[in-house]
């Protein structure tokens, strides 16, 4: 690809979690010089911001695990796999479906270590603070970091910071939740320590604690069966999913009380494993966030919304780039998941034009805020699909491409999925 003079960077990708890396590691290896832009001081997204340790989305539904997600999301995968994770398909006891579970720390790790082998420029500590652009196109974006702001050209630009921040500083319209301006519940997965090697987790035992807790507990727990809990690799440890909030809109206030909420049930939880359930006598809170889990945000408007017909069908397309393959899961109340199966072949196509923002050329977007209707968003949200979508995004942005069939191109001689 040829770049302008005056730019510094083919590719400028704004948040690091699964959809930035992905979206850097397809810029990079389509030969991009690429530049990742993230807040924290670490990479990984919710993986590791929200201890949201597990990887859905790389696998289909069914009774073994099909992969829907290769090339950068598979990179990822073997990078763990150095840092004492097996990147193995995991079948949930509670839902059925198949995911990868994480060690953060590990996963921190790995992040560091696949994008300095496909050299790309990774800028922590900082975020995409404005944005100037033409009529079409964004020219450069101010990055406020520990030194101050500066600014950086580049030709193509990834928006995969979840909350839309890139496509709100370069003016694309937004709305916000589904459509009717109702979010999705967020959720506070937490770490716990000091648990008795030697008894096993006791699913009937933390139902009756829950319950008995319910009597008079300050924070009645809405999910009835337990939650989602696992041992952690590499670790002695439980990551359990069990704290769920309704959030009224997206203001500094709400999140505030959010936060703290959690914090408070987290204990209260805790206190209630350890005097109720064997094996947690001595069991402590050992982690929480640093920041609450967020399903849904801001939803910039794209050139095509997937929509809950292409999942329930399985719709495939001639212009995909990427599977959806996990089936759409929705928070509507509170620790109360509802799931919707994908239809046809146990995938549904993501086009291009659900990558692409309406307005701008070479502005993509790539993991929870790529188009998808209410439904659909249910799917297309997770973080292993997000590999998949940010991939898609920095290879259109590198190859300035606008038609899905370059895109899938590439993305399979990658070793995508599309």
């Amino acid at each position: 690809m040829s770049r302008k003079i005056e730019s510094e960077y083919d590719v400028i990708v704004a948040g690091g979690g699964a959809a930035g890396v992905g979206a850097a590691l397809g810029a990079a290896r389509a030969g991009a010089k690429v530049c990742l832009v993230e807040k924290y001081g670490f990479l990984g997204g919710a993986a590791t911001t929200s201890q949201v340790l597990a990887y859905c989305g790389f696998f289909q539904q069914g009774k073994t695990p099909i992969k829907a997600v290769g090339g950068a999301g598979e990179l990822v995968l073997e990078a763990m796999r150095g840092c004492g994770m097996t990147g193995e398909a995991y079948n949930s006891e509670t839902t059925g479906n198949w995911i990868i579970l994480l060690n953060p720390e590990g996963a921190k790790l790995a992040f560091d270590r696949v994008l300095a082998d496909h050299g790309v420029d990774v800028l922590l500590h900082s975020r995409v603070a404005a944005a100037t652009r033409t009529a079409n196109g964004i020219e450069s974006v101010t990055v406020a970091g520990m030194e101050g702001r500066r600014r950086i050209a580049a030709e193509g630009f990834v928006d995969a910071t979840g909350d839309a921040n890139l496509s709100l500083v370069s003016g694309i319209a937004m709305r916000e939740g589904d459509h009717e301006g109702r979010l999705q519940a967020v959720s506070a997965p937490i770490r716990i320590s000091g648990l008795d090697p030697d008894v096993p987790f006791d699913r009937e035992a933390i139902k009756a604690a829950v319950r008995r807790y319910n009597e008079t507990g300050a924070h009645p727990i809405t999910r009835s069966d337990g939650g989602i809990y696992t041992r952690i690799p590499g670790t002695g440890d439980m990551w359990w999913m069990i704290i769920d909030l309704a959030l009224r809109d997206l203001s500094s206030g709400s999140f505030t009380w959010a936060e703290q909420r959690a914090r408070e049930m987290a204990h209260d939880y805790v206190a209630m494993l350890r005097a109720y359930v064997p094996g947690f006598e001595r069991c402590f809170l050992a982690q929480s966030g640093p920041q609450i889990g967020i399903r849904e945000s801001r939803h910039p408007a794209i050139r095509y919304e997937m929509t809950a017909h292409d999942l329930a069908s399985g719709r495939q397309r001639p212009d995909s780039v990427a599977r959806a393959a996990w089936p759409a899961e929705l928070h509507g109340e509170a620790g109360k998941p509802v799931y919707h199966s994908v239809g046809g072949p146990g995938y549904a196509s993501i086009p291009l034009d659900s990558l692409r923002v309406r307005g701008l050329d070479n502005l993509f977007v790539a993991g929870r805020v790529i188009g998808a209707d209410p439904v659909a968003y249910g799917s297309v949200r997770v973080m292993g699909t997000a590999f998949a979508t940010g991939e898609a995004a920095g290879i259109a942005a590198a190859l300035g491409a606008e038609d899905g069939e370059t895109v899938g191109a590439e993305v399979r001689r990658l070793g995508g999925l599309t």
